[in-house]
């Protein structure tokens, strides 16, 4: 599904490897034109992280560059530096993550660009953001996840870190991205002005320790992994069955009763012991037993029937191949199929957003490098053919 919210708003792409594409990505999917540029040598370097390829195309790179364009440039060239800025003269956004000081080496900084065209949005997505004593120091997902603290409180206790299966570090510093970017465009339609948006990924994790941080400066204590459980609410957490593990979320009291009745444990809901969170967080080391020699006597599939039907929260604990075989899944399009030149047919996970009235469409593929640079060259900056080919013909395009 691709909604049109953003048509109309082009973005210059810059952005490389996970943390800013899947934030462009976002965008593209909400109707964003996005030109991706790339080195002409190589393009992005997710282009070769894998397997598993298809046909030589990353399904890596596949992830997070659908419903863009790919135009291969070298901005270490002045004549590449001149197609740049005729690019930013007629586009919304530039959205780059290369660490502090390469933009303006390469000409390319936020002054310099904002004298081409007042009105750009510049978007810098790096590890610690354009200031402070750590603005220098390279950042990869696996280290902003640990310098904010996200891997001292992942995992079980007593045991060594372990980083978060999903790469929030990353993920979540492309996501603040996208929700900057639609609100400079919002306030560029109220006032005229252009923005400068500085994001840094460690600045976004320590965002997003949320209610785990705001204990600590209250409180001052240390937390610690505590697995699939909750410091605050007991029980919420996984529980082995049968077959497979599942997830019980008893959040608030109203849930409670109604759990112990799916359970058949119907004594313990009025048990002192248990008989409100504040008790069962102070009793968890007797529950938790109870509840464990329980679940193992259904499978996971029969125990989250009877939890829902009771209209408690519950999940299986989903290995992938379960995830896309959901029918919440492919209900919500949440599955997607695209004709990628060289690789087929593709499936890949949709546009979370969905909107109305604005009509399905598909998906277009992650680009081949280099796939629309004439096309970008020739249509919207209208150069002449024997123009392009010159730069072909210099390397300053692929």
């Amino acid at each position: 599904m691709l909604t049109q919210l953003l048509s109309g708003v082009r973005i210059v792409d810059l952005t490389q490897m996970l943390a800013g594409p899947y934030g462009s990505m976002l965008l593209a999917d909400l109707g964003a034109e996005v030109i991706k540029i790339e080195d002409p040598r190589g393009g992005d370097p997710t282009r070769r992280i894998g397997p598993p390829f298809v046909q030589g195309e990353s399904g890596y790179f596949m992830s997070v560059n659908r419903n863009k364009r790919s135009v291969a440039l070298d901005l270490r060239a002045e004549d590449g530096r001149r197609v740049l800025y005729d690019l930013v003269k007629v586009s919304d956004v530039v959205f780059n993550n290369f660490r502090p000081g390469t933009m303006e080496r390469l000409s390319c900084s936020h002054e310099t660009l904002r004298e081409i065209n007042p009105r750009i949005i510049y978007c810098s997505l790096t590890g610690f953001g354009e200031t402070g004593p750590y603005r220098d120091r390279p950042a990869f997902d696996l280290a902003i996840q640990a310098i904010s603290g996200a891997i001292s409180i992942t995992g079980e206790p007593g045991r060594p870190p372990v980083r978060m299966g999903v790469p929030m570090g990353d993920l979540g510093g492309s996501l603040f991205c996208a929700l900057a970017i639609s609100a400079a465009l919002y306030a560029r339609d109220k006032t005229g002005q252009g923005q400068y948006v500085d994001v840094g990924l460690m600045d976004c994790m320590v965002s997003l320790l949320t209610y785990v941080g705001q204990y600590h400066l209250i409180d001052g204590r240390v937390p610690v992994p505590v697995g699939s459980a909750h410091q605050s609410v007991v029980p919420y957490q996984a529980f082995a069955t049968k077959d497979i593990y599942i997830v019980v979320a008893v959040f608030v009291e109203k849930f409670w009763h109604a759990f112990c009745e799916a359970l058949g444990i119907d004594e313990l809901a009025d048990d002192p012991r248990f008989a409100d969170n504040d008790q069962r967080r102070e009793h968890r080391d007797e529950l938790t037993p109870i509840l464990e020699r329980i679940f193992l006597t259904r499978s996971g599939d029969e125990w989250v029937k009877l939890l829902w039907e009771a209209g408690v929260p519950c999940s299986p604990i989903n290995t992938l191949d379960r995830v896309f075989s959901e029918p919440q899944v492919a209900a919500r399009d949440m599955l997607v199929e695209t004709d990628h030149p060289r690789a087929g047919q593709i499936r890949s996970i949709g546009n979370p957003v969905k909107t109305s009235p604005f009509a399905e469409q598909s998906s277009a593929p992650a680009p081949l490098l280099g796939q629309h640079t004439d096309e970008v060259l020739r249509d919207i900056l209208g150069y002449a053919p024997r123009h392009i080919l010159g730069l072909r013909e210099e390397g300053v395009i692929l």
